[in-house]
């Protein structure tokens, strides 16, 4: 069997296996499979059907992948899924949240929560069960949360 046949096989075998990932990294390493069959069928040694497919891979990898992901994301928005997604949302505190440990409802479900080291509202340096926080970010399966400042008070701001 022609080696330039095993070439285009790796290469369809990585495009439909990216089809999975949507990373655009396989892809780009069917793209250099390809470039090393075209070298395979222009009758070029193995060593230079390799070159040509590494080459032609960190060519594409490096290139054209930060281009059309650049371009890819400027037209599809980033939707925030799983954890992430509750970054920015608020939830109310069900047990005292102190900076080692607490409870809080987010989302309809009860998180661990702990307060974020600059995120400490009073001289006690915890946050009472009832008041609302806003979920800095997420850390394993722990919230971590800062007090929402409500109207009457005042944010420090840092100059």
């Amino acid at each position: 069997m022609d080696s330039w046949l095993w070439w285009v096989g790796a290469a369809l075998l990585l495009a439909a296996i990216e089809m999975l990932s949507l990373d655009l990294v396989l892809i780009m390493l069917a793209g250099g499979a390809l470039a090393g069959g075209v070298t395979a069928a222009a009758g070029g040694e193995l060593w230079l059907q390799i070159v040509v497919a590494c080459v032609v891979s960190a060519l594409l990898l490096f290139t054209l992948r930060p281009w059309l992901l650049r371009h890819l994301r400027q037209r599809v928005p980033l939707v925030e899924t799983n954890a992430a997604a509750h970054v920015g949302r608020p939830a109310l505190v069900l047990a005292e949240v102190t900076e080692t440990g607490g409870r809080v409802k987010l989302a309809g479900e009860v998180w661990s929560a702990r307060l974020e080291d600059d995120g400490v509202p009073n001289s006690t340096g915890h946050v009472p069960a009832g008041v609302e926080v806003r979920v800095v970010r997420i850390d394993g399966a722990t919230a971590v949360v800062a007090p929402v400042a409500t109207s009457h008070e005042q944010p420090e701001r840092s100059a």
